[in-house]
């Protein structure tokens, strides 16, 4: 490897082109607090905070090092106001410092305070170096955690840090979001020209400020010259200096119906792409092609499935038996795999033993029980390849670049007589069939046939048909039967929850869920029958014996509050499946009982062909009827069809609070 300095061997200083740089600063002077600092009346943010980061400031830079190379150096600065007691929370923070082996990053010049206003005075409390704690959090990611001292509803809490890394493939990313609001937060991050960086940008709040500039600077690198002598060379670069603004940041909430906040959160994230002339120039990022060539000689992913795995031969003649059809094979090998290994850890992308331990032992991690399911398949020549895709509570992928860290999960795709199957060995589900957090966009195919493939969420239908039959008997009053067909995925839970607990406690939980029936005898049937959904029914009784009864048609399956309580949203609807349910009533009326009141028909459409609502209800001689049906044709919706979708099922949730008026009849 050549010298540095000699790599750097005419580099010259490029004509910069100046943008305007915004003077706003953060509103405060770290390592400085007023009285007046105490009072923010003068800030907007949500008045039921229980805390408020004031300011929260980071910079990330390079620097020559002493190893003949460059570091990073991230600084960070925060400062912090306690509102109540809720907001403790805030004053426990974590620092996540990254290792490899023997290399870990740095964390120095710690420093943290805590401020309180007392009779008009402000003491100040340090934090002790002993009480910041170490704790390991997987392979390769460490903590630093320490909790402020003498916090008290009101305080202020200010701390300070630095981490040099060695790492370059591992710039700080930053959030502009948190859990609490945030009034300033500001990022800065100076590249010189010979790295390349990927920017990812998140979010829906505006840049205050967000700008670039070049500028010139000088880099000290020391490197061991000869006879272990070292030596001192000065590396000039132009330098892109990037930084990033917002104010006024809410604080991160939960909402409904959103596959993961990590999909909408304010943030910036890099990827290292590359080292650029005049150093060697060299990709890291590389593309799909050479990503797929690369996982499939990794022994701890596609490098097993490439070998015969011979050892297979004699279970497999057991498996498969006298099948003769690739389908029959493949749907014999899954429903072996399936039914005999249990799944150890549902999110794993790499093999974490040989294929052949986890055989015998009959378990893994989804990576292993799905891989395993590819090579068994592969042995009896059935085309088949695995599937990378990250699950709906990991967060979207990036269809642009192979970034690995964005893929949790592996499933395989089987391809047979132009038929495309996309197996889940890990789950109770049937050929064919994968669970709803599967379904979370762009997904990629390895191994013989790389490619993008998508699972949509818009592609995934459930239909849901509940019924229910009464009739009246003059001793037993009002009874019936009530049957629902549940959807595919929620089949699926219904079969993980009897699964976990037992038939007899689903059954028991559904006789206690409805105060309004008198529930007797309950049953499931096609619980084992994965390739078909479930059907749950029921026997149950109604009393009616008062003058004046109100009757809701639509019983315990109504839509009784809308999901959409906020008035406003910032992030997409998720829902995890398109879906189309209906509640038919088929009702005698009872014996001296007139029907005084009857809800009114209707019918409305969402988004004029996207979805629809109809309530259709009629007395015919001594019987009432009704029909309803929702219908939403997909599950993504932008946060500007937030308000159209809330009205929408505002009118469902009205329509079936309704209630029919019995009144009884005078002799």
């Amino acid at each position: 490897m050549k010298p540095l300095y000699l790599l750097l061997t005419g580099l010259t200083l490029i004509t910069s082109l100046h943008f305007s740089y915004a003077q706003d600063k953060s509103p405060v002077k770290y390592g400085k607090v007023t009285a007046e600092d105490f009072d923010l009346s003068k800030y907007t943010f949500d008045s039921s905070a229980s805390a408020v980061i004031i300011s929260d400031v980071g910079n990330s830079s390079f620097i020559g090092n002493d190893k003949g190379w460059f570091s990073l150096n991230f600084k960070r600065q925060q400062r912090i106001k306690i509102i109540n007691k809720t907001g403790f929370e805030a004053a426990s923070i974590t620092i996540p410092l990254y290792f490899n082996g023997k290399a870990e990053e740095k964390l120095e010049n710690l420093k943290a305070v805590t401020y309180n206003l007392e009779n008009g005075k402000i003491t100040e409390t340090k934090l002790e170096s002993s009480a910041v704690f170490k704790d390991k959090l997987s392979k390769n990611i460490v903590l630093r955690k320490f909790t402020f001292p003498a916090v008290k509803e009101g305080s202020i809490i200010e701390y300070s840090y630095n981490v040099e890394s060695d790492f370059l493939d591992n710039l700080q990313h930053w959030t502009f979001q948190h859990d609490y609001p945030c009034i300033w937060s500001e990022y800065e991050v100076r590249i010189p020209q010979f790295f390349g960086y990927v920017f990812l940008n998140q979010g829906y709040k505006k840049f205050h400020v967000n700008n670039n500039t070049t500028s010139f600077q000088a880099y000290r690198i020391i490197q061991e010259g000869a006879a272990m002598q070292s030596e001192y060379v000065t590396v000039n670069a132009n330098v892109v200096v990037n930084r990033w603004v917002q104010k006024d940041v809410p604080a991160l909430k939960e909402e409904s119906f959103t596959s993961s906040l990590d999909n909408h959160i304010s943030k910036i994230e890099f990827q290292l792409s590359e080292y650029r002339h005049p150093l060697t120039p060299r990709q890291f990022m590389g593309n799909w092609i050479t990503v797929n060539e690369k996982l499939m000689k990794d022994e701890e992913f596609g490098a097993p499935l490439l070998v015969k795995n011979n050892w297979l031969d004699d279970a497999m003649k057991t498996i498969i038996g006298k099948a003769g059809s690739p389908l029959e094979k493949a749907m014999l090998i899954y429903t072996f795999v399936r039914d005999n290994f249990t799944c150890t850890n549902y999110y794993a992308k790499y093999l974490s033993n040989n294929l052949k331990t986890i055989f015998k032992s009959r378990n893994g991690n989804v990576a292993d029980i799905n891989l395993l399911l590819v090579a068994m398949l592969r042995h009896e020549n059935i085309d088949v390849d695995p599937v990378l895709l990250s699950t709906r509570d990991h967060g979207y992928t990036n269809e642009l670049y192979p970034l690995m860290n964005q893929y949790n999960y592996v499933i395989a795709e089987v391809r047979i007589d132009n038929t495309l199957h996309y197996l889940d060995a890990t789950h109770s589900l049937g050929f064919g069939k994968l669970g709803a957090n599967c379904y979370n966009g762009h997904a990629r195919v390895i191994g013989s046939s790389p490619r993008p493939v998508y699972f949509d969420a818009d592609s995934l239908v459930e239909r849901k048909i509940t019924s229910i039959f009464m009739i009246y008997d003059e001793k037993e009053g009002l009874s019936g039967r009530m049957q629902t067909i549940f959807g595919y995925t929620e089949s699926q839970g219904v079969r993980e929850k009897i699964k976990t607990s037992g038939e007899a406690d689903f059954i028991k939980g559904l006789k206690s869920a409805s105060t309004e029936l008198d529930i007797r005898e309950a049953g499931i049937d096609s619980l084992k029958k994965l390739e078909q959904p479930v059907m749950v029914y029921c026997d149950f009784k109604m009393k009616m014996d008062e003058d004046i009864i109100y009757f809701n048609p639509v019983m315990v399956e109504g839509y009784k509050e809308n999901l959409f309580k906020a008035a406003e949203r910032f992030y997409p609807v998720e829902m995890p499946y398109a879906f189309d349910e209906t509640f038919v009533l088929n009702m005698e009326i009872p014996k001296d009982y007139t029907v005084e009141e009857l809800p009114r028909s209707a019918k409305v459409s969402f988004n004029e062909n996207e979805g629809s609502f109809e309530y259709m209800i009629a007395k015919q001689n001594d019987r009432v009827q009704l029909r309803s049906r929702v219908v939403l044709k997909k599950a993504y919706f932008t946060p500007e069809e937030y308000a159209s979708l809330r009205e929408f099922y505002g009118y469902v949730v009205k329509k079936h609070s309704e209630q029919i008026v019995f009144k009884k009849i005078k002799h």
